[in-house]
Order: C-alpha cells, then structure tokens, then sequence
C-alpha cells in the first residue's frame, strides 16, 4: 500500500559482532576451507603457453598465483623479473601440459624478449624441467577445463564411504547435496528414503573414490543398519550396476590429494584410555580399545558397566582420530571426566579402575602431540555443524580451549545442545560467513541481533518521490538476493589479498597503523574479503570519514558491482557510506589498484599480489607530490556532497539555535511509524540541518574564526589543508628524509654473520637491540628477510622501537639492492 513500510528480519554477523563485543576466529585457523577454495593449481607448477607474439609457437610458463579462473604466468627464462608477467583466463587462453607440444607436433620457441638469455634451448629445457610439477592436464583440457575442482562434485557422483560403527568395510555413497565441499552423501540402493543420510566434507579420511576398496584390499559390503532392507541378491545387482556406471558417475583421483594421510599405530587390544563420541560430544569418559585391524586401523569402544547393556558406543579410528587422550589427560587438564555407567561411586579414579579391569593404560608415545598454536581464543564466534542434528549449522561461541580442543556453546539450534568438544582440525567448523557464502542456512541466535532494513521508498498517490538513495539499495538488494545461492568456486572466490607494508601510503592513511595491519586476508567470497579489506584500510586512515568519503559509491557513477554499507567512526561520530565492490575473483586485481589510486597510494599497497622485495611501481623512491602526480587525483568537486545530488555518506546533525546533547551512536534503528505517515526526506540525508557536520568535515574552513561563533557562521566553500598535527600525514619533506640517508656497505648482507649484524647495529641507534640479534642467532640472510609484523611478533618490540629498528633495515636492504643485487 502507499505510504506503508515493510521491516526484514534479517541476521547479519556485522552487526552480530558489533554488538556482542566479540571477534570472529581467524579464516585461516580453517585448513579445509583453505583446501576447498584451491583450484587445482598452484604456485610453481609450469605448463605450456602460447606465445603472444607467434601464436603458432609455445613456451614454457610458471604460474606465480592463482586468482579463481585467472592464473598469473612468468615465461621461464626471465628469472625474477616480473615486468614481463601476464594474468590468463583459463578457459579462453592457450594452455596445456607440460610434453603437449611434443605429443602434438607443435613447436616450443623462446620469447623475444628472452633470446639472448637462453642461447642452448634444449639445455634450457632440460636444467627446468627436471622434477618440475606440471599443471593438471584434467583441469586444462576436456570438460573439467576451468572448473573449480569442487564443482566435480556434482549431485550423483559416486564415492566409497568406510564403515566405521562395524567395521571396515566400504559401501558406494551417491552425492546428494554439495555444499563448499561439505557432502550431502545417500548409500546406493537407498535412492527413495534419506533415513540414513551423512554430512561429511569432501577430505574425510573415511571417503573415497570408486575403486578404493578394491586397491587396498576391502571388500564392499553395505553396512550392518541397512544390510537387511534388501536381498543379497539387490545388492549384487547394485554392485554390478555401479561398476558398469563408474567412469559416468566417478569423481578425478586428484580431487583427494590433499585428505590427511593415515599414519601407523602403536595399539593393541585392550589398552585404555579417554575418549569423546563423536556422535555425541559433550564428554570425556573412559574407553578400551576393543579390536586391532591392521597397522592403520583400531577400534574402540566407549566403557559401559551396566550388566544389561551388550555393546557399548563403538567406532573405528586410526592414529591422527580426534577425540582420543591418554589416560589422566582430563586430570591433567583440570577437566571432568565422566565415569563409565555402572560405575559404583562418583569419584573415579584411573589407578583403581586398572587394576578392577586387570588392563594397561595406552602409553603417551600412542597419541600424537597437541599443540596449541592454532588462532583460536575464548568468546571467538564460529560456524558449526550440530552433532545431534548435522543438517543444522549454527554459531558457536568458543567457551574454552585445552591443547588441539575447543569447547563450544551452539546458539540457534532447534533443540538446546550441551558444550561440544571439537578438534582444531575438525571439518564440521567454518569460519564467520561461510553459510551465507554458499547459500546456506545458518540457524540464527533465538533472539536474533538483527539488521532491519530501512525505508526506503515512499509513494504518494499526486506525487512519487524516489531518492536515488532508493535506487541504490534497491540494486543492493537485488544484487544480495540473486547470491543467496552462490557456491564458492573459481569465479566467485577471491583470493588472498595483500596488504604490503613496504609501500607507500599516501596521504590519507597511517603508516604506522597501516603497519599493523594483517600480512593478508581471505581467501573467501569477494565481498565479504573486499569488504573486510575496506573496513581495515578505513579504520587505518588519519580521518577514517575522510576515506569513507573518497570511497564512496558516486551517485552518477554507473553501476558495476555490489553495495556494501561501511561504517567509519571519527572524534565520536559514526559515519555511513554505500561503496561498491566487484563480485566476481577476475575484477578483484583491478578494484584493489583502482582503490588505491583513488587513496593516491602505491597501486601495490594492497592486492592480490604480494610484494617481496622491491615495488614494480619503484614507490619507495617517489614523494608524495610526485606520487599524487603520477597517481592521485584531483576532482574539482565540492566537499560535502557529490554533484547532482545528496551525498550518501550519513550523518547526524543538530537543529539550528537548539542545544542538544550529543548522542553516541547517530545510526540507531528508528521505530516502526504507522503506515499513514509519509517520509518525504530523501533517504541518505542528513536529518534536520546545522552546525554539528560542518564541525566534522574533513576539510577546513578557510575562516579562521571557527570556533568563536559557531551558531553565526555561514557555510563557506572548503580547500584541502590539514587542521591538527595529531592527524597530520606524513610530509613530502619527511618520505625525502628517508631516501636520502644512503648507506654504503663494504660488504654484502648476505654474507653477513650474526656477529656482523651485531656489529652493524651497535653502529647505530638501535644499539640497545643487538642482544636480541645475538641471542636469536640472526645473520644476514635473516636480517634481510624481516619486516615490520615479524620484528614486532618475535622480538616483542613497541612500534616506536620496531619501526626505528625497520627504518635502519629498510637502508641495508637498499643498499643491497643498489650495490650487490645485480
């Protein structure tokens, strides 16, 4: 109806986290989520390309990084120089294994550029290819060209699923559901009932591809809970029928190599020790292991004393099995072991329980070790699959952490769920918005944090007034609406972005801050990584609202991408801004340079691409001026709002000769009016008018009577200048300073001892640091290899100290460079 409003209902872990206070665990704490996102080739691996000038000869290329589709290639012969690197779309480009042109009588022909370097070609050939890896002939040719080797996964694809309640035989698997790699799997022969459906990820060591049992040894056999649903006959004639079908349904052996590899055990029957069911993991409590398979497999059994009880919790495990500790590990750890049911009296304990049963406990060298290096802290929040119900994944907040183990507390889940004892390693948790990445539910908190989603156009039956406000978050919506059901895969997945410290900042963000900055982020769905990666370079800046407004979506700006609102907060106001961000992994290299020239930065600031020595832009060199010359921009635009129309940067001001106290938050939600009410104040507005953002503007008046009148001044046209020293940038005059203190070395770094880094040290101010140097064994092959995160992490060090210590580096790395590097 006109006039009325419609209020979604909507969680979002933005707002989630902002308003529990808490953090989300580190993406990559996921190992198999990392897995996942792989396409199949990797750093280092060469292959044949054509080349660009002759199209009918080839050479050999080495990918140096994979960005979805996209792979970055440097033809073999032109060492470390990177100008001559080229970016390729799998699907359209040229490409094959290596030995395809000897196969197909096609010649292989130096570049140009490289000639004069290579004068023996077969010689050439013969030195790189010599244990080379070879790109995927699979993923180069035929159908599974360019895919995302998760997608060959598809809905009725056939796998070998082990058995591990009875024993360990296999039975066939069909895929019904893949959901980033985490499986939806139906035994054959069941094709009308889902009573007996798993969830497993993809790399469980338990599943493999047809035609595993029978290489190893095991025969196949459904199992034991579904055996007498069907004749033996049935099954025959199933079996028969999947050996006739296996090249149509099979899945590519290289889909598994990288499953965990199963190592040897040192167990025998009988031996105790302390187990977690991982089908219902909420304890610990005594187990014994029932039967020894072979040199890889055991089996165990949770302890169960009760006279009526036959058969206890029984399940097969190997070496690495999560779950399983040696006898006192509960004790050790200050945790409640629960005893076996039957056991007489509350109090357990292990010394007596031994020699009751007449058995041994496992020795310590059975287990593997734990560690305890894996990002994971209290109160960090989670995706996680709920054992009592696998088809539910919910938040999970991390209660407390023991060694490899996290207990978490499940939010959202239909049935309340005690605290799970999971593995660091286990494949049942995800990080923060990886539901949502692959189109999936995640159960909400039952009392929901929400994002309510705004008014945002009003109609009138003699008039309609739609604000382009409104056509930006109609497009946002339609655009989150059609990705509801996006997989990740090659096209989607952004890579890891790169945040290079080294480089040159420009004027609107902290160098130091920018120091502070993560190595990298994602891998992941593009825009939440982006998204991410904005909101670190705004909160970096010396006036965060001032970036937020340099990324601003221009309202007269077409339309490419996707809307996200980011926040900015500045001298206790919030700010919001709608910023585009591309959605697809082949935009992502040039949205990050376009970004950071927006910024007037080094274009390598951030990117796909890590920066391991020196700039390919040389920024290291150039002054400000110079670089805002080369890159920055200059738009005769005035300050406030983009022309044509309202800015959609808000905030909030106050009403003019009316004194209010200052609210701490400007963006709450507004309560729901009735549906007769009208909103004709376009949305992106600021609500009401006055004096309180003219304060804030990034930019100062040119007045120099501020703050004497405030409520008597008029609005005066603004010019770039900095206001206050605190967050003023660096000068063209200080990045000057930096070049020109040169050093000349007699002799090269990298050839140093720890004794010359010593020395060179005590040379100078940093002299208090050179016992670190000496105590930490560091030479010059080291000293050369440290940044600023490394200095801070393992030296311990203030920024202050660090970045005065990375200063002195930072010359001896140029002066390597400059004396010795060629």
């Amino acid at each position: 109806d006109a006039g009325s409003s419609v209020e979604e209902m909507e969680f979002n872990w933005d707002e989630y986290l902002e308003d529990t206070g808490a953090t989300a665990a580190p993406h990559g704490s996921f190992k198999h989520v990392d897995t996942s996102l792989q396409n199949g080739f990797a750093p280092g691996m060469k292959l044949e390309v054509a080349v660009k000038s002759d199209q009918n000869t080839y050479w050999v290329a080495t990918i140096i990084t994979t960005c979805g589709q996209l792979l970055l290639l440097r033809y073999d012969g032109y060492g470390e120089d990177r100008k001559a690197d080229f970016w390729c779309d799998i699907l359209t480009a040229d490409l094959h294994p290596i030995g395809w042109c000897e196969q197909n009588k096609k010649i292989l022909k130096v570049p140009e550029g490289i000639k004069d370097k290579i004068p023996d070609q077969e010689e050439f050939l013969r030195r790189v290819l010599k244990g080379a890896c070879s790109a995927p002939a699979n993923l180069l040719e035929g159908l599974h060209r360019g895919k995302n080797p998760l997608d060959l996964i598809a809905p009725g694809s056939r796998l070998e699923l082990q058995n591990i309640r009875d024993s360990l035989e296999a039975w066939i698997v069909n895929v019904v559901e893949n959901v980033g790699g985490r499986l939806k799997l139906r035994y054959e022969g069941l094709e009308d009932s889902d009573k007996f459906d798993q969830w497993l990820f993809y790399l469980d060591p338990f599943l493999h591809q047809v035609g595993w049992a029978a290489q190893h040894g095991y025969s196949l056999q459904p199992p034991l809970a579904i055996r007498s649903l069907r004749s033996e006959a049935d099954w025959q004639e199933i079996l028969k029928k999947v050996k006739e079908e296996e090249e149509e349904s099979s899945v590519p052996t290289d889909l598994f190599k990288d499953k965990p590899v199963i190592g040897v055990h040192s167990f025998s029957e009988g031996m105790k020790l302390e187990a977690v069911d991982p089908m219902a993991p909420f304890v610990i409590c005594p187990a014994t292991v029932l039967k020894v398979y072979n040199d890889k497999y055991f089996m165990i059994e949770i302890d169960d004393l009760r006279p009526e009880r036959a058969t206890g919790q029984r399940y097969v495990c190997h070496v690495d099995s999560a779950g399983i500790f040696p006898v006192q590990w509960s004790l050790k750890n200050g945790l409640h072991l629960s005893p076996p049911p039957g056991y007489p009296g509350q109090d357990f304990d292990w010394a007596d329980y031994l020699k009751q049963c007449g058995a041994e406990a496992a020795p310590q060298s059975c287990f593997p070790s734990l560690t305890s290096d894996h990002g994971f802290k209290e109160n960090m929040k989670l995706e996680a699959v709920n054992p009592v119900d696998p088809e539910e994944v919910c938040i999970a907040t991390v209660t407390k952490l023991k060694d490899s183990y996290l207990w978490l507390q499940l939010e959202g889940s239909k049935k309340p769920v005690p605290e799970c004892i999971v593995s660091v390693e286990s494949m049942n948790i995800f990080p923060v918005g990886w539901c949502e990445t692959n189109g999936y539910q995640l159960r909400p908190p039952r009392k929901a944090i929400v994002n309510k989603q705004k008014k945002i156009a009003v109609v009138q039956p003699e008039k309609q007034i739609l604000s382009s406000r409104t056509v930006h978050d109609g497009l946002k919506n339609q655009e989150l609406n059609s990705s509801d059901s996006v997989v990740i895969n090659g096209k989607y997945c952004c890579p890891k972005i790169y945040f290079n410290h080294r480089c040159f900042s420009g004027p609107y963000l902290n160098k130091g801050r920018i120091a502070e900055l993560p190595q990298s982020v994602g891998p992941g769905n593009c825009v939440l990584v982006l998204k991410e990666v904005l909101t670190l370079l705004i909160n970096a800046a010396y006036k965060p609202s001032r970036v937020l407004r340099e990324l601003q979506l221009d309202e007269e700006a077409a339309w490419h991408g996707h809307g996200e609102t980011l926040k900015a907060k500045y001298k206790g106001k919030s700010y919001r801004a709608t910023v585009e961000v591309v959605r697809t992994a082949d935009r992502v290299a040039d949205f990050c340079r376009k970004t950071c020239i927006k910024l007037e930065c080094c274009p390598n600031l951030f990117g796909p691409q890590m920066v391991l020595d020196k700039c390919s832009e040389n920024c290291s060199v150039l002054t400000k001026t110079k670089y805002t010359h080369y890159y920055g921009k200059r738009k005769n635009k005035r300050i406030g709002r983009p022309p044509g129309g309202h800015s959609n940067l808000e905030v909030a001001m106050k009403k003019p000769n009316k004194r209010r106290k200052r609210r701490k938050h400007f963006f709450v939600h507004k309560k729901k009016r009735p549906s007769t009410s009208v909103d004709n104040t376009p949305a992106g507005s600021p609500q009401g008018s006055g004096a309180e953002e003219e304060d804030d503007q990034d930019e100062s008046e040119l007045s120099h009577s501020l703050a004497q009148d405030r409520d008597k001044r008029k609005r005066k046209l603004r010019t770039f200048s900095f206001s206050d020293d605190e967050n003023k940038p660096p000068s063209p005059k200080d990045i000057k300073m930096d070049v020109a203190e040169k050093l000349q070395l007699d002799s090269n770094p990298l050839e140093w001892s720890v004794a010359d880094v010593v020395r060179f040290l005590k040379s100078t101010d940093c002299a208090p640091l050179a016992r670190i140097f000496l105590d930490q064994e560091i030479d010059g092959q080291a000293l050369l290899l440290l940044t600023l995160p490394t200095v801070q992490e393992c030296m311990d060090l203030k920024l202050g100290p660090a970045i005065k210590l990375c200063h002195h580096i930072e010359r001896v790395k140029l002066a390597f460079y400059q004396q010795f590097a060629n």
